[in-house]
């Protein structure tokens, strides 16, 4: 199984699921930060596995051709 962007999204969503009950049982601005980091943590791992527009940048085939990058 190949590491999508959508399914390390909503891996990391799932931890939305402790951040709720952390928020019910405890203070309410605790949970609030919990809930920030975990979007932040969610939305940095979606970027990072999602493809870039220039993915032939840096190819190995440029290389190999002896072109050099100027």
């Amino acid at each position: 199984m190949e590491l999508t962007p959508r399914v390390a999204g909503m891996a990391a969503l799932l931890a939305i699921l402790p951040v709720a009950a952390f928020g019910l049982f405890r203070t309410w601005w605790a949970g609030a930060i919990t809930l920030v980091n975990v979007l932040l943590i969610a939305v940095s791992l979606y970027l990072l596995f999602s493809p870039t527009e220039g993915a032939d940048h840096g190819s190995h085939e440029d290389a190999a051709s002896g072109e050099e990058a100027v």
